[in-house]
């Protein structure tokens, strides 16, 4: 087994632009950003506006995109090694069409691929997607909050109680409008960018073999892409082996 920190493999410098995914805030891969800081690289994490005020439940998948290329554009980055972790991969790929020349990879962290005019919902198992338009249809706001049980068996599945009851505690209400929303990806599959996947492999949310699994099938769609893989579930191994995942990332992005 490769040591996780990386010495085995000639430093390149990179730098990082880390998009979360749903019921998060950008400070939940701030372990993942120290890791990577530690190893000598560059780490953004770019926030959604649907979280920089509480009563911002109708955001739309533009705005977040919009906001996302704002940011690279205000910071003024280039060869940006563009992540997204689940619900961002959908926001990768429309970032991607605004600003291709800024990008040198997109990483994809069991993240969702999606087709020309498909939303995140589409990609859901019908149990799941059932799950999340009732909750849709019973908050009052057009959010979805996770029940504990549903998190605690396909998010957070590798977790101790302990962890999952804290990381449950930090968890807000998601805008649900942009995981339902139809996307023009025709751009996106234009493109030349080098794309990875990172599959974490015990993810309980789309799990392995099923027909809507991360790997292969999510994956699949990139075309030519670099495949890493990593035992970890959807949401606590990023809290609790950061260093190890940002190893990964770091095996996904060099040259």
């Amino acid at each position: 087994m490769l040591p996780v920190n990386g010495s085995l493999h000639e430093h390149q410098h990179l730098t990082f632009v880390l998009v979360r995914g749903s019921w998060a805030e950008a400070g939940y891969l701030r372990e993942i950003a120290a890791a990577l800081q530690r190893q000598g690289h560059d780490v953004h994490l770019p926030e959604y506006p649907s979280h920089e005020t509480d009563s911002n439940s109708s955001i739309t998948h533009e705005e977040i995109t919009d906001a996302i290329a704002g940011y690279i554009l205000a910071w003024n980055l280039q060869d940006v090694v563009l992540v997204g972790h689940s619900f961002g991969g959908s926001i990768v790929q429309t970032t991607a069409q605004l600003i291709p020349d800024r990008i040198k990879r997109l990483v994809f962290m069991n993240a969702f691929v999606l087709l020309d005019g498909e939303s995140v919902a589409d990609q859901l198992p019908p149990i799941i997607y059932e799950a999340f338009n009732e909750l849709r249809q019973e908050s009052g706001d057009d959010t979805i909050m996770l029940p504990y049980d549903l998190y605690r068996d396909i998010f957070v599945n590798l977790a101790s109680g302990t962890l999952a009851r804290h990381l449950y505690s930090r968890l807000r209400p998601e805008p649900a409008g942009p995981l339902f929303e139809s996307l023009d990806l025709k751009l996106f599959y234009t493109l030349q960018i080098p794309r990875s996947y990172l599959y974490l492999t015990t993810d309980g949310f789309l799990p392995e073999g099923e027909e809507y699994s991360w790997h292969p099938h999510m994956s699949g769609r990139l075309g030519i892409f670099r495949i890493i893989k990593v035992e970890g579930d959807h949401m606590s191994t990023v809290k609790t082996y950061p260093a190890l995942i940002a190893h990964k990332l770091i095996e996904a992005s060099r040259d």
